[in-house]
């Protein structure tokens, strides 16, 4: 009993972690914020929860959490607990690893260098390239990869991206990734198609920039992008060097699996700096997101001027792929968000950066679980009116009888080596796909399932004497039908 007590102590702590930098009702506004979680898909009649209910829900240690309007940071705020084995409580100043956000930091570092004419960024890849060539092979079909192509994902390249290096183990160094040599554990980066052919998302491509900017500058990557883009735009507490060396281990918080259990050495080393290696906080996050919005209208150029930061925000060969971030319009009156979310082991983020207005989002995770982040969003969006980031579909369950979920129950076929299989506990039914977790689906009608955590439906087709044939997956715009093998 007296554990249970301090762990609440600790909590209550933790949880008033913040720094308010404006408004009177700032405070209130919090407050809002943290009672108003709404998932994706939400129940009809469900009422929101406290962002401390659905910390406890998912298994989140800890949360960090910005939020920008006008282009200013109105407050940050951390909850819960950096290093649960420590109780090191999450503060504004807490480190997370930023994953897959890293790449946007990357790209502002890769257009200075274009924009200071040391690299044209439509030309080959290997103009630049010294300490190691991009191997061109049939694939390609003689075309070659650009620096814009790297950024945009339309490299037509390999390696989605990178698991990381468990802290004592021998790294790699980045020729050795780009070859997929040991002791890299992921594979070579190489054509799978010509480049431009659509966006492909590649960490590969990403990780050649890298090397890019190592060779032009001369210099160790995490240097040139703390000296040119980090302490420039501000953001004085982050670093690109992996291990992060220098930095307060306080600081640095420890990464969670799904379950809540520490990753082993508590957290990865990311050698891929550009694509995954970036040690930063939503404060810092939200400076570079502002000094975006200001340079975008042409009233700041701390790194880029107006002209190279709307380039970097125009899509390149795609309808939302651009220079190292992804643009967003929403329904809501066509608003714009330039984006970027990130997946490091033991670590989720993502943020929005409104390109008019000055509004913006930063949240971080020391989690695998990041299906709380829509939620914070929402909520935000909610408290804030930023038009289009609140994602929320109410649905309404119908009663299915058992005699037909039984029915249901099966295998089915979506490709050879792709199997759904549906079965049954009682009144709910579960899917599970081959490879992935098992997760419940609920009905909104006597033939159509949907999943809580995320947009999807599936519908039973039957032929003409009732029988159960197929199933079809309706998913990010997209139908597809796998048929019933046992």
């Amino acid at each position: 009993m007296k554990t249970l007590r301090l762990f609440f102590v600790l909590m209550t702590l933790a949880f008033n972690q913040s720094c308010v930098y404006g408004q009177d009702d700032t405070n209130d506004k919090i407050k809002q914020v943290e009672s108003n979680l709404i998932s994706t898909i939400q129940f009809k009649d469900e009422t929101p929860k406290t962002l401390e209910e659905r910390m406890a829900y998912y298994k989140v240690h800890g949360l960090s959490l910005a939020v920008i309007q006008n282009y200013h940071i109105l407050w940050a705020k951390g909850y819960g607990t950096a290093d649960e084995s420590l109780k090191i409580p999450v503060t504004p100043q807490t480190l997370f690893q930023a994953a897959s956000i890293s790449k946007s930091i990357n790209a502002v570092g890769v257009l200075k260098l274009v924009q200071e004419k040391k690299i044209d960024l439509y030309a080959d890849i290997n103009t630049y390239l010294k300490s190691w060539k991009f191997p061109y092979d049939s694939l390609a079909k003689g075309k070659k990869i650009s620096m814009a192509n790297l950024l945009s994902h339309t490299g037509g390249l390999t390696v989605h991206g990178f698991p990381g290096y468990e802290q004592g183990k021998p790294l790699p160094s980045v020729v050795q990734i780009l070859n997929g040599q040991k002791p890299a554990n992921s594979d070579p980066i190489r054509s799978m198609y010509e480049p431009g052919l659509r966006s492909e998302y590649s960490g590969g491509g990403i990780t050649i920039s890298q090397m890019v900017v190592m060779d032009v500058t001369h210099q160790p990557y995490a240097d040139y992008m703390k000296k040119n883009v980090l302490q420039p735009l501000g953001m004085t507490s982050s670093t690109y060097a992996q291990p992060p060396v220098g930095v307060t281990p306080s600081l640095l918080s420890a990464g969670y699996d799904s379950n809540g259990k520490t990753i082993p050495g508590k957290y990865h080393i990311y050698p891929e700096q550009a694509a995954a290696g970036l040690w930063t906080n939503p404060t810092d996050l939200a400076k570079y997101i502002i000094e975006t919005q200001l340079a975008y209208e042409g009233k700041s150029a701390k790194v880029l001027d107006q002209q190279t930061t709307k380039l970097r925000l125009t899509p390149f060969q795609n309808a939302d792929a651009a220079l190292g971030v992804f643009i967003t319009t929403t329904n809501v009156d066509s608003t714009k968000y330039f984006q970027h979310g990130g997946a490091n082991e033991g670590f989720r983020c993502q943020y929005y950066g409104s390109l008019k207005d000055g509004n913006g989002i930063v949240v971080m995770v020391n989690s695998d679980n990041g299906e709380i982040l829509q939620e914070v969003v929402n909520s935000v969006a909610k408290v804030y009116n930023f038009k289009g980031l609140l994602l929320n579909t109410v649905k309404t369950l119908v009663k299915v009888s058992d005699s037909d979920l039984e029915s249901y129950t099966g295998q089915y076929a979506l490709k050879p080596d792709f199997i759904i299989t549906l079965s049954r506990d009682g009144n709910q039914l579960y899917a599970q796909a081959t490879g992935q977790p098992k997760f419940p689906i609920y009905p909104e009608a006597q033939n159509k399932f949907f999943p809580k955590n995320f947009l999807a439906d599936l519908e039973v087709i039957k032929d003409a004497t009732g029988k159960v044939t197929s199933v079809i997956l309706y998913q990010n715009g997209h139908k597809n039908e796998a048929k019933k093998i046992k």
